[in-house]
């Protein structure tokens, strides 16, 4: 048997990209790309790139471990505004059942212009509910087109029997159905059931898809089960997909950044996933992607995603020419125009150039500058031209060109316009920045991230095209992630944890059982999964007597390296000293512990003639990654037995009294590999019960690390 791989597999528009991965090293063995099949189906382009990858490289179809794939089929569904027509049952009663009748009622939800996702709405007194009733409703909504039924009642997230009678019933009618409750566990009853209607116009298409995805990867021989990415980063098993749809909306731009977390040691961040046509720029801090609630057509929804902007900026974007001055750059690509770059032809196909100006689509201004050689083909002048003249790309990227035929199209360029070739590239770099400038402050400043720690990531086949030159402007540092190219195929790669413990046991106890689950959920982390997504199943052989612990879990989108060597503590003061915009010489590696390094500095101000006293902490992790930084924060280190004799006094002490009330501090706890977030408790009493619960599993005399702020 040989080594076991991971295989990631990105569906995109233009091409289909597929990876194979070592799951031991992390390290690519194999990368391939092949145009999307859109005539015959996703599915039989999937099943070619997966024999090619396995043919090609001598892996067999049983040493796949773990194989993934990335959509954006529901996100195309819903720009397209190919979706199904829904059905909406809305139930409430008693004093609830006025307002749960609005808020069921869904109003039409524009995906793209003259494009809608429509509902019908009927609603019944949750108190009358029978089978023959609903029965009629679901059959009159299915006479009005209605595809998809969504039951959607006022607090069904406590008891969702109502809802699931009203699935059951449709299902028996032969629809597909979905309950408000399967979508979210929050209350707010219009927003849930927004959400779900969402998800149930896509489900028909999505079902097909799935079924011919999960048997083209079945036709490979490969056994590992397909599993799909979902928005927030980590992946789902296909029957989850047939169910929840929604939660892959919008999963190709959390693949990128998952990607580059994996080879990057990123603390804060923002990251480029830099294509052709368009950038998504995501935000990192404290080493995590940062998520919050999606909308489509405008409308909040409950699905969690990465906070993506995506912009018209990217290393294909057409050059605008206005009154023989560049105006603009964008937003029409070489792509949509269906010409190639200028910067990646021969240069004797530059010859005796002529400059002229075309509209790419019906509609656009004839002014997106072109260049024509003798051989009469024409080429775009593109952004990636720009920034290869200037000399941003790096020698060896991706995104390269030659410099040859580049410098021919640009001094045509700048002879045209009678200013230099230079002159004209750093007006069409000029142009670009000022678009993407204003994105990164503002989630600068919606993240509250320290400027003079930020780093500029960039990925997809372009990444070098905008960073590096917006870095300059900016004056921050930069970095062009590792397989770039690839970093959504081999997000989705390592989207996925999983890990397994054997144990030898006869008779095994409660004990052994709970010993071997902490064990596995241990390792698991270790490995990259978030403690809250991960799932551990046991397995007791008798006969043989072993017991064994199977868990999974979702990524925590993290740089992760097997080969990492130990930092040194001169490392560990330098990004300390970088992450605190302190001296080095004022800052001391204080403890370790588990996956933690608890970094201090403590530095006295003078002001008049007073001294202050001022104390910043950073705990940085076993990668290099900062995870916490404070300003007037302290620290305190004790034992889990010594909760009640030293964390609280502790916290005592940095709690401010008033005659009102007592706030307590912001708490962060780091112990083993756990980074816990108490900043959201009130009393001391809070704090307390959650922290007992989540240390349950600690020795008494496990380190616990605390920091504490106002």
């Amino acid at each position: 048997m040989g080594k076991k791989v991971r295989i990631g597999i990105d569906v995109g528009g233009t091409f289909t990209d597929a990876v194979a991965i070592d799951n031991e090293t992390y390290d690519v063995i194999a990368k391939m790309k092949i145009p999307t099949t859109h005539k015959d189906g996703v599915a039989k382009g999937i099943v070619t790139i997966i024999q090619k990858l396995l043919s090609e490289n001598n892996i067999l179809p049983e040493d796949v471990s773990f194989i993934a794939h990335g959509t954006t089929q529901a996100t195309n569904a819903l720009l397209e505004g190919d979706v199904a027509k829904v059905g909406i049952i809305g139930m409430g009663t008693g004093m609830d059942a006025r307002s749960a009748k609005k808020e069921t009622s869904i109003e039409h939800i524009e995906l793209a212009p003259g494009k809608y996702l429509t509902s019908t709405h009927e609603f019944i007194d949750s108190s009358e509910i029978n089978d023959e009733m609903l029965g009629e409703i679901i059959s009159k909504l299915k006479d009005a087109d209605c595809e998809v039924i969504v039951a959607s009642e006022a607090y069904s997230v406590d008891d969702p029997e109502n809802e699931n009678k009203v699935i059951k019933k449709a299902q028996e009618l032969g629809m597909f159905s979905t309950g408000g409750h399967e979508i979210s566990q929050l209350y707010g009853l219009k927003m849930r059931t927004r959400t779900a209607v969402v998800n149930a116009s896509l489900i028909p298409k999505m079902m097909q898809t799935a079924d011919m995805t999960e048997k083209a990867v079945q036709d490979t021989k490969i056994k590992s089960n397909l599993m799909i990415m979902r928005a927030d980063g980590g992946v789902m098993s296909i029957n989850e997909v047939r169910q929840r749809p929604i939660l892959t909306m919008l999963s190709g731009l959390a693949a990128g950044v998952a990607g580059a977390l994996m080879y990057e040691k990123v603390s804060d961040g923002i990251f480029f996933e830099v294509g052709g046509t368009s950038v998504d720029i995501s935000v990192i801090k404290n080493g995590k992607v940062m998520i919050k609630y999606a909308q489509v057509g405008g409308h909040k929804t409950y699905l969690r995603s990465l906070d993506v902007r995506t912009l018209a900026v990217a290393g294909g974007s057409m050059i605008r020419v206005r009154n023989g001055e560049i105006c603009d750059v964008g937003p029409r690509s070489a792509h949509i125009a269906g010409l190639d770059y200028e910067c990646f032809t021969d240069a004797e196909n530059l010859k005796d150039p002529l400059i002229s100006f075309v509209s790419p689509r019906q509609g656009d201004p004839d002014e997106y500058a072109i260049i024509t050689g003798e051989k009469g083909i024409s080429y775009s002048y593109t952004l990636a031209g720009a920034a290869n003249l200037l000399g941003y790309v790096p020698a060896g990227d991706y995104a390269q060109g030659n410099q040859e035929s580049n410098i021919v199209a640009w001094k045509a360029l700048g002879d045209y316009l009678h200013i230099s070739a230079e002159e004209a590239a750093q007006k069409v770099i000029d142009l670009a920045i000022s678009k993407l400038e204003p994105v990164v402050q503002e989630l600068i400043n919606e993240y509250e991230i320290d400027p003079g720690f930020v780093m500029l990531v960039g990925g997809g086949g372009s990444g070098a095209v905008v960073v590096p030159a917006l870095a300059k402007k900016l004056g921050y540092k930069w970095k062009i992630a590792k397989n770039a190219p690839y970093i959504s195929t081999i997000g989705v790669a390592l989207a996925m944890v999983r890990e397994q413990i054997e144990r030898s046991i006869a008779n095994p106890t409660d004990e052994d059982i709970k010993k071997i689950r902490l064990d596995v959920i241990e390792k698991i982390v270790q490995s990259g999964a978030q403690e809250e997504t991960v799932e551990v199943s046991i397995e007791v052989d008798s006969q043989r007597n072993i017991v064994r612990a199977i868990a999974t879990g979702a990524t925590e989108m993290r740089q992760k390296n097997l080969k990492n060597s130990i930092i040194s503590q001169e490392e560990l003061i330098k990004l300390a000293s970088d992450a605190l915009g302190v001296d080095s010489s004022s800052i001391k590696l204080i403890a370790q512990t588990g996956r933690w390094n608890l970094m201090h500095s403590q530095t006295i101000k003078k002001k008049f003639i007073f001294k202050q006293k001022k104390s910043d902490v950073c705990m940085i992790d076993r990668e290099g990654v900062v995870r916490f930084k404070g300003s007037n924060t302290f620290y305190h280190i004790f034992e889990k037995r010594e909760l009640e004799s030293s964390f609280l006094p502790f916290v005592d002490e940095h709690t401010i009294y008033s005659d009102a009330n007592a706030t307590i501090p912001k708490v962060y706890l780091f112990y083993k590999e756990k980074m816990l977030d108490l900043t959201g408790m009130q009393t001391i009493e809070q704090l307390v019960s959650i922290m007992e619960v989540e240390i349950e599993s600690l020795t008494d005399t496990d380190t616990i690390f605390a920091v504490a702020y106002q």
